[in-house]
């Protein structure tokens, strides 16, 4: 298992941002506007960490993992078969792969395809 994404949506993105960057020494970039606007930094295990405010006015703070897979709908059946809700089903980003959201056990995961 490998997190290819760390999504982090918290209301105070800059002082998130500014305190990994004073604890772990890595380094955010500006708004990604094709990752929901969120500011990233790629870690040198090619993790990318991405924070971001919510989206609409129902998103509440969250940290999601999205688990790197080999074939997003394979693993989108696979989980729909363990109990899973299906948030988002996959979608493409261009130039970035596809990604899925699903519910299980009262937390948020996502899953990414490259």
């Amino acid at each position: 298992m490998k997190v290819h994404y760390l999504e982090i949506v918290s209301l105070d993105v800059d002082a998130v941002c500014k305190a990994f960057e004073a604890v772990h020494n890595v380094s955010f970039g500006e708004a990604d506007a094709s990752l929901g606007g969120a500011r990233t930094c790629t870690l040198s295990d090619g993790c990318i960490i991405g924070i971001r405010s919510p989206l609409r006015d129902t998103e509440d703070p969250i940290v999601r993992p999205y688990w790197l897979v080999e074939d997003i709908e394979i693993a989108v059946t696979n989980v729909e078969s363990q109990g899973a809700k299906i948030a988002v089903p996959p979608m493409e980003i261009p130039g970035r792969g596809k990604f899925a959201i699903y519910l299980l056990g009262s937390n948020d995961y996502g899953l990414w395809q490259l």
